[in-house]
């Protein structure tokens, strides 16, 4: 019997195919070659120079990778802080010191927290080298505690026990749910303590601190200036890990 199938075997597919199916064939062809293209694309802009890295998981927002860089001459520092009160500022290590790191946090965030154990590493190793200023800036939209937490630690602090509230509010955030019981933990006068907090004597204080943050270009918590004994303003976004606000820190202290 003869065989009517063509050989096909070197020769134009074309000819054998409906125009329907030559069409199919054509679109899935160009299917390829932009999935191609595309895929080459996204390879370069992942690569790329230039980029911006973003971390994830160091705040409570979405932060650029803090630059370890010093201002240069043609590129000043346009961070604008209001300077540290030796009278009004919560203050841990030397007044004097060649180094200051100003931060703003919030009581009941995660990552400050996290932060929080950061810092006393930093005041552990570098001690009178840097001096630690703490203001506040509760993110009250995600944090229902954040803000009165901040008004009972400058309650705290009208006893003398500022640092020692804020320690023990983020050993353990679970506390500022109660914050009556944590001032009591901590060894504050009841009375004195709760008669302050249920005023809120010092909400005006903590919006103070939450504008001085918003001209700084705080987006999220933490966010940390180091401030250098020239000048020098340097961001930090984020809760970053000791080793780099030790770089940061390097610059400055030999």
């Amino acid at each position: 019997m003869e065989n009517n199938i063509p050989n096909n075997s070197g020769g134009d597919m074309n000819q054998y195919m409906t125009p329907g199916k030559m069409m199919a064939f054509g679109l899935v062809q160009g299917l390829l070659l932009a999935c191609t293209i595309g895929f080459f694309v996204l390879l370069s802009m992942m690569f790329g120079e230039g980029g911006t890295t973003l971390v994830r998981g160091t705040s409570d927002t979405v932060q650029p990778t803090p630059s370890v860089q010093l201002p240069t001459d043609d590129a000043p520092a346009e961070i604008v802080v209001k300077p540290v009160d030796e009278k009004k500022d919560h203050i841990r290590g030397a007044k004097n010191a060649k180094v200051t790191i100003i931060e703003f946090s919030d009581i009941e965030c995660p990552f400050c927290q996290r932060f929080h154990d950061t810092m006393n590493q930093v005041m552990e190793k570098y001690g009178d080298e840097v001096r630690w200023v703490y203001r506040h800036f509760p993110l009250e939209s995600i944090h229902p505690y954040a803000r009165p937490a901040a008004i009972a630690s400058e309650c705290a602090a009208e006893q003398g026990k500022f640092w020692e509230f804020v320690d023990e509010a983020f050993a353990d955030q679970s506390q500022v749910s109660d914050l009556k019981a944590l001032a009591k933990k901590v060894g504050l006068n009841s009375s004195k303590f709760d008669t302050c907090l249920d005023s809120k004597k010092y909400d005006a204080d903590v919006t103070a601190d939450m504008q001085d943050g918003e001209a700084a270009g705080v987006q999220g918590t933490p966010f940390s200036i180091v401030l250098g004994p020239n000048g020098e303003k340097i961001p930090v976004n984020g809760a970053q890990p000791f080793g780099n606000i030790e770089a940061i820190l390097s610059q400055f202290i030999k």
